[in-house]
């Protein structure tokens, strides 16, 4: 039997699963791939909020990435959670020495209950890793932090605020990201928009989306992300893989069961 594509997932760990590393361990054996994984900070963490953060060691998160590096073909990196100004240099200077394939960066800065991930030095090496990722996924409130934009708010109409979403795709493509998801999940309707600069000359695709009303949404940027990451792993197109992450999380949405008191996780298996 072939051996299945080796992702490499680079976050934090949730406890509760519905994000970080276990949820990427699930949605990647849901594609077909197996995860190999690098955590890069614990959390106290329930369904309910981020209540303690604390990175690792970044000597043991570089020795950690060198050791999988030198074992195993990788075929796809989902970068995540850093925690740390001091992990998020090590994962800097893992990515400059190394020429790895299909690297997706969903740029977590804060959880979905407010708690900031990252401090401001750690913004800026994240600002410097942009262009050694093939495709970013922010969402809305990242995509304006990371360009220091200002903010669009929650529940906007999708067509009202396009050229402004438009407008802080550019700002990360002179960042230096190549490749830029925006996904639009707090917009109306819940709309994605790609800019592609890999060719020269910009490319833009909108996926349309919508909101799906649940409290079963925790983990849902990780979850994208690992999917894209594990589609590009299988060969698949980038516009392919866009288009078929963003149907899975429709689907584990709609699939997921309540768990906990806050907001629960999707169903990575639905």
């Amino acid at each position: 039997m072939p051996s299945p594509p080796v992702v490499l997932s680079i976050a934090g760990y949730d406890p509760s699963s519905g994000a970080g590393i276990t949820a990427d361990i699930k949605t990647a054996a849901a594609h077909g791939c197996y995860a190999v994984t690098c955590i890069t900070a614990l959390t106290a963490q329930s369904t309910q909020g981020v209540f303690a953060v604390e990175a690792l060691r970044p000597g043991l998160v570089n020795q950690t990435l060198e050791v999988l590096l030198e074992d195993l073909e990788i075929a796809a990196v989902r970068i995540g959670m850093l925690g740390s100004t001091e992990v998020a240099a090590a994962v800097l200077s893992f990515l400059g020495g190394h020429k790895l394939p299909n690297v997706v960066l969903d740029p977590v800065l804060r959880s979905s209950s407010g708690t900031p991930l990252l401090d401001e030095r750690g913004l800026d090496l994240l600002r410097d890793m942009l262009p050694l990722c093939d495709v970013i996924t922010p969402n809305i409130a990242e995509s304006a932090i990371l360009s220091g934009a200002e903010p669009i708010p929650e529940n906007s109409s999708w067509d009202a605020v396009l050229p402004e979403v438009r407008r802080l795709a550019a700002r990360l493509h002179h960042l230096g990201a190549k490749t830029v998801v925006i996904t639009g999940g707090h917009l109306t309707p819940a709309n994605d928009l790609l800019s592609d600069w890999r060719s020269g000359k910009p490319h833009e695709e909108v996926f349309p989306g919508e909101r799906i009303p649940s409290r079963s949404t925790h983990g849902t940027g990780c979850a994208f992300a690992t999917a894209i990451a594990c589609q590009l792993a299988f060969g698949k197109e980038l516009r392919e893989a866009v288009r078929a992450a963003k149907e899975y999380v429709r689907k584990a949405i709609l699939a997921a069961y309540p768990l906990g008191k806050g907001t629960g996780p999707v169903n990575h298996f639905g």
